[in-house]
């Protein structure tokens, strides 16, 4: 993310194409959290509606309640603009305002298009079974997750009824690089977009990124080698996971598969010669059934 209190960029609207231009850099220059986003055409990038969006997107399953001052925080953008921006957004009905608190929620109207998309997602009702099936056989949990940045969002997610659970559910986010489901996505991106996503994740990471990026070309030997990507202990030191990737033929794009648990349960052994081929096996029945209807 870039900052910095000394570039400041005018926007006054020229009739020309550029004020859109200016206008996306003095954004990006304030401490913009879309960094991670490149627009492929910046002429046609709404400003104003992306500071909207990132105001709905400060909202976890983890914090529902965000005051300004928080949303601010977490987005990066002014609060002056942020108090406007949740004033229009409660407007539409896309936010409540809880005056006793002075804190905002999401409100019916982003739950609407969170459910809508969830039920015209085709994978997760053609999945769901597979991976019920598998978390059964497992003890474990299963879930199906698609790129949100740097991170995978859990967009279906199955446990079996006796198994010790990860706290995690339909919603959870989790992230790209150090997770077994993450680096099955990666090893499944185009070139092009893998060298751009590892970049960004190099940032973020830091100090941190050389001892990540040995986990990711490992995990791509394994995927090479396997068919499936492991993490054992990689992202949390009690958590151990195998993944694999789908590509959809029908253009709705890349998703993960991960099947994981708590480490007590899954030793690596058991991960590398039943749990990940089974992995594996579950992903090609359900491109499958995918192809076919």
């Amino acid at each position: 993310m870039l900052r910095s209190a000394a570039i400041t960029v005018k926007c006054v609207r020229p009739k020309n194409r550029g004020y859109v231009m200016a206008a996306y850099l003095s954004w990006k220059v304030s401490g913009g959290q879309l960094s991670e986003v490149v627009p492929h055409d910046k002429r046609k990038f709404v400003v104003a509606l992306a500071r909207g969006l990132e105001v709905l997107r400060a909202f976890t399953p983890g914090e529902g309640l965000l005051g300004n001052q928080e949303i601010a925080a977490r987005t990066g953008l002014a609060k002056a603009t942020v108090t406007r921006l949740t004033y229009t957004l409660t407007q539409l009905g896309y936010l409540s305002h809880l005056e006793r608190l002075e804190k905002y929620q999401l409100a019916p109207g982003a739950l609407a298009i969170g459910y809508s998309t969830l039920a015209n997602m085709r994978i997760r009702h053609i999945a769901r079974p597979h991976m019920q099936a598998l978390a059964d056989y497992s003890g474990a949990s299963v879930a199906l997750g698609s790129r949100d940045r740097l991170n995978l969002l859990y967009v279906e997610h199955c446990r079996a009824k006796a198994a010790v659970m990860l706290r995690l559910d339909l919603g959870s986010r989790v992230p790209i690089a150090t997770t077994a489901m993450g680096r099955a996505m990666i090893a499944a991106l185009p070139e092009k977009e893998r060298d751009w996503l590892l970049r960004h994740i190099a940032r973020r990471e830091g100090k941190r990124w050389p001892k990540v990026r040995v986990g990711i070309e490992r995990a791509q030997k394994d995927f090479a080698g396997r068919g499936f990507t492991l993490s054992v202990g990689e992202w949390q030191p009690d958590v151990s996971a195998v993944g694999a990737p789908l590509v959809a033929t029908d253009g709705t794009g890349i998703f993960a598969f991960n099947c994981g648990a708590p480490a007590f349960h899954f030793n690596r052994e058991r991960l590398v010669n039943d749990i990940g081929p089974r992995l594996v096996n579950m992903v090609r029945n359900i491109e499958a059934e995918l192809n076919d209807r």
